[in-house]
């Protein structure tokens, strides 16, 4: 079992979804940034700082009126946190897009990329004798 293991790290690919793993946990923590940073405050200005987080319906327990998300949550209440629910939506839909728009752009730098690979001539092979002339030396070097 200790052989199989070692096969299998050993391949290229699981050291690929590695690296992979490694960067999309990074990229995941910028493309939040973005959202939460960037995009949900300019959104918030257009709808009037509209944010559905605080929206939740208490299903048992005492909290008191107007109390945020947390409070409900620490009270030990049961929440129905419809408004959190929204928001992960929106945030996942604004997330996804951005992820769109960017494979989009590297789409787009490496089609340009192929394009140029393919216009610029391949540089010619050095010509060697052929292969009659070959032939035609090794026919007088044995009549030597």
């Amino acid at each position: 079992m200790l052989q199989e293991f070692k096969a299998f790290i050993a391949k290229g690919n699981v050291m690929d979804m590695a690296v992979g793993i490694i960067v999309g946990a990074a990229f995941t923590a910028i493309v939040q940034s973005v959202v939460k940073d960037l995009i949900n405050p300019i959104i918030g200005l257009f709808m009037g700082g509209i944010d559905f987080t605080n929206n939740y319906a208490v299903l048992s327990g005492d909290v008191p009126d107007g109390s945020s998300l947390d409070v409900a949550r620490e009270a030990g209440a049961s929440i129905f946190a419809y408004g959190s629910f929204l928001m992960a939506v929106i945030n996942f839909l604004i997330i996804a897009f951005v992820v769109f728009m960017l494979v989009k752009m590297v789409n787009r730098v490496k089609e340009a990329a192929e394009r140029e690979e393919e216009a610029a001539p391949a540089p010619e092979a050095p010509k060697g004798p052929s292969e009659l002339e070959v032939l035609l030396e090794i026919r007088d070097a044995l009549k030597k």
